[in-house]
């Protein structure tokens, strides 16, 4: 009962202080094949495409990759793709940056912590 009440403290001191809990790690494997079904009509991994390549996209600025014209609302978005900045991003592209091109909704948090986890992975591949 204390170590809930301790954990329910902590978390809601979290919350207070505006920090946001990361995403759990997720499955590279599972990931990749979400990737493929899902982001791969538009992203790639290799040459320009109708989305931004994402290889080494988990570091990155949002609008980083300078052989992609993003859009303005992402441009001025200030953010840089961690995997929490991405899990809130995948959740809701909209809500997180009103006026973004992308539209791709990921809603399953096991298959986003998956799909996050793949991507971490692609640095430098």
């Amino acid at each position: 009962m204390r170590a809930a009440l301790t954990l329910l403290v902590a978390a809601g001191l979290a919350w207070a202080s505006g920090v946001r809990a990361q995403p759990a790690a997720g499955d590279p494997a599972k990931g990749e094949t979400i990737f493929q079904d899902r982001c791969g009509f538009c992203h790639v991994l290799e040459g320009p495409g109708q989305g931004p390549n994402l290889i080494g996209v988990v570091g990155r600025k949002a609008a980083g990759d300078p052989a992609f014209t993003y859009s303005p609302a992402l441009k001025a978005s200030g953010l840089t793709w961690s995997a929490g900045e991405l899990d809130r991003f995948l959740t809701g592209p909209t809500d997180l940056v009103p006026g973004t091109s992308m539209r791709a909704t990921i809603f399953d948090p096991a298959e986003r912590r998956d799909l996050i986890a793949y991507l971490a992975s692609l640095k430098g591949k």
